[in-house]
Formats: C-alpha cells, sequence, structure tokens
C-alpha cells in the first residue's frame, strides 16, 4: 500500500526518471531525492563551498548506521556465536573491500559521479558512496528502511556471505598476529605524505627485526599499511 501511495506521488514529480533509477537500486520510492544525489557525488567534483554536497557527511552518517544493521544481521543469524566473533564478523562484512564489491553487484558504481583522475588512485569511491546511500537512505526514510535495504537488497544477495564473513582482509593485524607467535619485532614506518590533486597520498613500509620486507601506497595511511602489511605476508609466509 505505501508503495502504491508513493507511485501515485511520483506522478506529480518533475524528476520522474531519478526517482525511477532510485527504485530499482533501492526497491522502495524515496520521498526526497536530495540526500540521495549528495550520496552520489564524490568530493573530486566539489570544491571549496561546494565540498558541502558532495557524500563525505553522508558517508560518516551511514558508516554508523550500516555497522549497527550489521550487527543487527549477524546478531540473529549467529545465535550461539560469542562476542568476539560477531565483532570481528562484523568488521569483514563491512571492509572497504566488500563495501566496494558490493556496490558494483547491486549496480550502484553506476550511479556515482566522480573526476576520472581521482578514481585512478581511489580504490574506495564506491565502497564510500555505499555507506553514504545508506546515510540518505536514513534521511529521508529512517532505520527501519535502512535495515530492509540492507536486509533484503545487499545481503540476501551476497552468494556466500558465510564466506565473506571468515575471510580476513585485513593484512595488518594478521601480520601482527604471525609476528606474535613467532617472536618477531614488526614495525610500520611512514615514509612520505605528499598532497596530490585528488588527495593526500602515503607510502609506507613494514620492518620485521629492523629489515624491510613490504612496501603500500595508498590515500590514507591506514590503506598504505595494509598494502605494504600483504606484501611482508607474501615474503614471511609465503
Amino acid at each position: 500500500m505505501k508503495n502504491l501511495i508513493d507511485r501515485i506521488r511520483l506522478l506529480f514529480r518533475k524528476d520522474k526518471e531519478s526517482y525511477s533509477l532510485l527504485y530499482s537500486l533501492l526497491g522502495f520510492w524515496p520521498h526526497d531525492i536530495k540526500p540521495y544525489k549528495i550520496a552520489l557525488t564524490h568530493s573530486s567534483c566539489a570544491t571549496g563551498r561546494r565540498k558541502l554536497t558532495c557524500n563525505e557527511r553522508l558517508e560518516f552518517l551511514g558508516d554508523a548506521v550500516l555497522g549497527s544493521v550489521a550487527a543487527d544481521y549477524l546478531y540473529h543469524r549467529f545465535g550461539k556465536e560469542r562476542e568476539g566473533f560477531l565483532s570481528k564478523s562484523r568488521s569483514r562484512l563491512v571492509c572497504r573491500e566488500n563495501l566496494n564489491d558490493i556496490s558494483v553487484k547491486i549496480g550502484l558504481d553506476k550511479f556515482v559521479e566522480f573526476n576520472d583522475l581521482g578514481h585512478q588512485h581511489n580504490n574506495y569511491i564506491f565502497g564510500n558512496a555505499f555507506e553514504a546511500l545508506v546515510g540518505a537512505i536514513y534521511i529521508d526514510r529512517g532505520y527501519d528502511y535502512c535495515r530492509l535495504f540492507l536486509f533484503e537488497r545487499v545481503f540476501a544477495a551476497i552468494p556466500d556471505i558465510d564466506a565473506v564473513i571468515v575471510s580476513d582482509n585485513n593484512f595488518k593485524s594478521r601480520l601482527i598476529e604471525w609476528s606474535q607467535k613467532e617472536h618477531r619485532q614488526v614495525s610500520f614506518v611512514l615514509c612520505s605524505e605528499e598532497q596530490r590533486p585528488d588527495g593526500p597520498y602515503f607510502i609506507s613500509e613494514v620492518l620485521v627485526d629492523g629489515e624491510m620486507v613490504g612496501r603500500g601506497e595508498g590515500f590514507s595511511k591506514r590503506e598504505s599499511q595494509q598494502h605494504a602489511a600483504k606484501e611482508a605476508l607474501g615474503r614471511v609466509i609465503g
């Protein structure tokens, strides 16, 4: 009934095509299209005062809502698991790499407005836009619709969600766990930080017992460390 009412309202909307496209993505009719337009605008397309019209603020909000809904989903799916398992599972389910994959699977990447120069380097544009989209849903329709969207359109569409949950792409954490088990000394060194047209850029190295075994780059310190840790794991574990 609610969708029928929203469909009738659509007849009087000026931007009917945009509303219809969002319906195909969300599975329900949006009430206000403005937050969705902001959610789908990357910061590479905004400068100066227009930065307020990019998706960074909605990304912050969506991250919190997404974490809450993911916790709800995992709590009920794994009724016999303890807090530690649930906490790790949530981190893996909502990590940037997984959100990027989800964005492509549901077709969100086709809606995002971004500068091609920034996209060449930033691997998480679509994952960040996904979080911003959740923030937009929360602003427009509230928590229940965020839950509906994530449960029915996202989590249910992941072919093997258990495999996603048990996988561990936190290479830095894995390297530290290996070092503790093997009684080795691991340290991360920030080699350089520079400002590029599409954002700050970092280069980090990993040292094991004082020897450099991994080097990584990225648009955040964390990303560069993860890439360096991945390379290091390949060398020390094989």
